[in-house]
């Protein structure tokens, strides 16, 4: 992630939850997924009767084709595609012995919306279709008057048949559960339980971008993040300190594995998420006055981590730096002279200073807490 010089043009623009999750289903339900959710249909075959129609089943047809590519016609607001799906006919009609082979093109007018479930799914809902969604035109073709009058209830059976058989291939399992995004089970790699069922319980957009934050931030997965923290190296000096500047003190030690709680709060606000973090230090400090004096130090920086939304659609985790009067230190000498030394605490003032620092510089650098969600969502096939 490119660092900025500019320090106000570097920080993430803050958005809530909520925001992020419309972003989140805006960004990820592209046209391309939507004609992936019903383009199971195409290619099949369909064939409708034979029927007879008229009085005393005077005349008869048959129908036959196969379903086209669906498309997008049109995207509106709020995550809703109208997707038009194309049915080329062959119509066999027989009336009196005499047979009539006409083509006809029907159109089923879907509506896709993406909607958003319980406990953290994006589900493609298509309401079930309907006569009226189905369009019935013959390809120009003169017809003879004799046959006209079958047109119309054969136009009628053909839009009822199709609207039935297109509800049944969208109700089949593998086309549920090609509309069904269970995002908690892919982040977390798991088998999800509720891609096989046919009610949900809806939750709104804003909702789901808090539950996004409250069940997929979790203490393991943040801890992971920081975790890559132990280990680091401090070291701080030589530096000159004391009257006249005599002492020469040079520390080294390393950050131990950090220690992470989910946060504590009386108000128990619904957001952020939040997680409180103790990184642990061992320092091993040496002062030079005339000989070397030994001392074991054990800090502790106290932090916050916060889990917040970010412009565009950025999953960061925050962390404040720390302030020296946070810092707890403790300090324990190596030998009875060590122990008296009169500039011990002029050295602690320093060596927390020199921890904050580095402490500092380590939080500087947001990359390898920052997620580019839109870009996850990209790479998902």
């Amino acid at each position: 992630m490119t660092q900025s010089t500019d320090e106000t043009s570097s920080d993430p623009a803050w958005i809530d939850y909520a925001d992020f999750g419309e972003r989140f289903v805006t960004h990820a339900v592209t046209e391309e997924r939507i004609i992936a959710a019903v383009s199971s249909m195409a290619g099949r075959g369909v064939t409708i009767g034979p029927f007879s129609i008229g009085p005393a089943g005077l005349a008869g047809f048959v129908a036959e084709g196969k379903v086209g590519e669906p498309v997008v016609l049109r995207h509106d607001p709020h995550v809703i595609f109208q997707v038009t799906v194309p049915l080329s006919l062959t119509v066999k009609v027989l009336l009196g012995g005499r047979k009539m082979r006409l083509s006809a093109v029907v159109e089923m007018d879907l509506t896709l919306h993406a909607r958003t479930a319980d406990p953290l799914l994006i589900v493609i809902d298509i309401p079930p279709l309907t006569a009226r969604d189905v369009s019935f035109v013959l390809r120009a073709q003169a017809v003879d008057a004799a046959w006209e009058w079958l047109l119309d209830p054969i136009a009628g059976m053909v839009q009822r048949e199709v609207a039935g058989r297109v509800n049944a291939m969208l109700a089949e399992p593998e086309a549920v559960r090609g509309r069904v995004f269970d995002i908690e089970a892919m982040v977390g790699g798991t088998r999800s339980a509720h891609r096989e069922q046919a009610e949900f319980d809806w939750i709104d957009y804003g909702e789901f971008g808090r539950r996004f934050f409250t069940r997929l931030v979790t203490r393991d997965r943040v801890f992971d993040v920081v975790e890559r923290m132990a280990g680091r190296p401090i070291e701080v000096g030589p530096l000159r300190t004391g009257p006249g500047n005599r002492a020469t003190v040079t520390v080294q030690g390393a950050i131990r594995v950090p220690q992470l709680v989910d946060h504590v709060s009386s108000e128990l606000p619904a957001e952020p998420v939040t997680f409180d973090l103790t990184l642990p230090v061992s320092l091993d400090i040496t002062v030079d006055v005339l000989k070397a004096n030994r001392y074991r130090a054990d800090v502790e920086v106290p932090l916050v981590l916060t889990a917040r939304a970010a412009d565009p659609l950025l999953l960061v985790i925050d962390v404040p730096p720390p302030a020296p009067d946070d810092i707890r230190m403790s300090f324990k000498a190596h030998g009875m002279r060590a122990a008296t030394l009169g500039a011990l605490a002029g050295i602690k003032k320093q060596v927390i200073t020199q921890v904050v620092g580095v402490v500092r510089r380590e939080l500087a650098d947001s990359s390898g807490r920052t997620i580019d969600v839109a870009a996850r969502i990209d790479s998902v096939a």
